[in-house]
């Protein structure tokens, strides 16, 4: 599943391509993909509007949309809801915007395609903007494009935004009983970081992912939290200088995932630690082992991150 990174990729990747482009028409081929929203009022909603802005909360892509007239049956967002997005690549415009909620599930993708091209076989939602096409294909419809802001009310601090302290970090661990592993994967703790992340950070940090969450000194919580901030980074900054393929067309899935191979000549292995159980530690050399935590797999060096 996208983490925050591949997330914050896209988002870069998208915005230049929709700013100020209309939605002319609106085709809906999935109706779960729509959360909550009815099919009626997703098309009445976003018929007309105007893509502004795109910024990211999590895993979550927030479009910021005009319409041609105030609504007070849109979602524009209130005081509580406004602090929702992320500071959003384009400034805010007024009235308050019209809000989409964006989640790629396991298996989505978020692409523009030529007015005349033909869709693809999972296309769930497709927008008319006029000479393009912006797709939302999801193969297993997991995902999600929806009016509905409730799914950001729980989330946690942004991982790379200054409410994720040291000091917070320290406090939010000190109630749990899970491993560490566990609990970084929970989104009203931090939010963004998933299992890919999540063991890079601790094998960069050299805590187990096996240690109780509540367990860990003053050190290791300030260790693992320059270590979320470092890995989250260089992966985005990875992303955004790779050439880039949402369309599909070809062998890529049109995905960025740090430490995979983007297109023949850019391959750089990065990951540490994850998908390499076998391997050699790059610190010590002891294989990286395997296990499985809250039904996911779990990678770590047993040598540099012992309990």
């Amino acid at each position: 599943m996208p983490e925050l990174p591949e997330v914050e990729v896209l988002v870069r990747h998208l915005y230049p391509q929709l700013r100020n482009k209309k939605i002319r028409g609106v085709e809906v081929n999935r109706k779960r993909i729509l959360g909550s929203t009815s099919e009626r009022t997703f098309r009445e909603r976003l018929r007309g509007a105007t893509f502004k802005g795109l910024s990211r909360r999590g895993k979550y892509l927030l479009f910021e949309l005009n319409r041609p007239s105030t609504d007070k049956s849109d979602n524009a967002p209130s005081q509580q809801s406004s602090r929702h997005a992320t500071v959003p690549i384009f400034p805010p415009s007024q009235p308050p915007p019209l809000l989409l909620l964006g989640h790629l599930g396991m298996t989505g993708r978020m692409y523009l395609l030529p007015r005349r091209a033909a869709l693809p076989k999972h296309a769930a939602v497709v927008f008319d903007l006029h000479e393009h096409k912006f797709v939302f294909e999801d193969t297993r419809y997991f995902g999600q494009l929806t009016l509905a802001l409730t799914a950001l009310d729980k989330l946690g601090p942004e991982p790379l935004g200054a409410a994720f302290t040291t000091g917070y970090f320290v406090e939010a661990l000190k109630r749990s009983r899970q491993p560490i592993k566990t609990k970084l994967l929970d989104q009203t703790l931090v939010c963004g970081i998933g299992n890919i992340y999540a063991s890079e950070a601790l094998f960069q940090a050299g805590i187990s992912p096996l240690a109780p969450a509540r367990e860990l000194t003053k050190s290791q919580v300030g260790r693992l939290w320059k270590a979320i901030r470092k890995v989250l980074t260089r992966a985005i900054e990875g992303g955004s200088t790779v050439p880039l393929n949402f369309s599909g067309d070809g062998e890529r899935d049109g995905l960025f995932y740090f430490g995979s191979a983007i297109q023949s000549g850019t391959y750089e292995e990065r990951l540490l630690v994850y998908d390499r159980a076998g391997v050699p530690c790059a610190e010590c050399g002891r294989p990286i082992k395997r296990i499985v935590q809250a039904a996911r797999s779990t990678y770590y060096c047993p040598r540099c991150q012992r309990r």
